[in-house]
């Protein structure tokens, strides 16, 4: 089966009741773990951006503090892991300001990790990726923000 194109689907949606799209939303949540994590941002946690950016950075330090230290390649592993899960919140919020300020967060904690990720050359490059790339995220944002995250920043490199 060949999925239909956005476009296609916001019109068939428009055509459907109110009782018919809460089931559909329902029926969508139960397939998938993302499906039910992006209704429970959009519904309960879109109104106050703080307190889901706060969530966010308790559930990375959670992560950073279970990584097995016992060699570079499970601490490899588990920085992708952690990386990873930030982009996906990060397309949850779909906020620029939340993207730069949770990939901040992730290099501050991954900087102070120990043992020190100099020791490694792919975290360190995995490092001075994000920080070329928030670079470029932050020149779209608004001019006080910009100094304030490009503080942020400086401090990093």
């Amino acid at each position: 089966m060949k999925a239909s194109t956005i476009a296609q689907l916001k019109k068939e949606l428009q055509h459907r009741s109110p009782d018919e799209l809460l089931d559909l939303c329902l029926r969508l949540g139960r397939f998938k773990k993302e499906n039910k994590e992006l209704l429970t941002y959009l519904l309960f946690e879109a109104d106050h951006e703080e307190g889901y950016i706060d969530s966010v950075k308790a559930e990375v330090d959670e992560m950073f503090e279970e990584i097995n230290t016992n060699s570079f390649y499970y601490i490899k592993k588990s920085v992708r892991k952690i990386l990873r899960t930030i982009k996906k919140y990060i397309r949850y919020s779909g906020n620029k300001e939340t993207e730069v300020e949770l990939l901040l967060y992730f290099c501050e904690q991954l900087k102070n990790f120990r043992p020190s990720i100099k020791g490694n050359i792919a975290l360190r490059n995995l490092y001075e990726r994000q920080l070329v790339y928030i670079e470029k995220k932050i020149s779209a944002l608004h001019e006080d923000l910009q100094y304030d995250f490009g503080q942020i920043l400086e401090d990093l490199r």
